[in-house]
């Protein structure tokens, strides 16, 4: 994943902990899990969209 181990993930969030505070943690965790979700929704919603542009074009 990107050459980063565990020591690394636990460097950068020891330092997302002090930057931001441990009360704000869930709520970024939170965003970060929609945002993902939307564009999960976004990019299938693109594939149904292009098989259905290559349905109507072999009829």
């Amino acid at each position: 994943m990107f050459g980063l181990g565990m020591p690394e993930l636990l460097v950068i969030l020891v330092i997302i902990v002090i930057i931001f505070g441990a009360g704000k943690l869930p709520e970024i965790g939170s965003g970060i899990g929609k945002g993902i979700k939307n564009f999960k929704n976004a990019t299938r919603d693109a594939e149904k969209k292009d098989e259905l542009e290559e349905k109507n074009d072999d009829v």
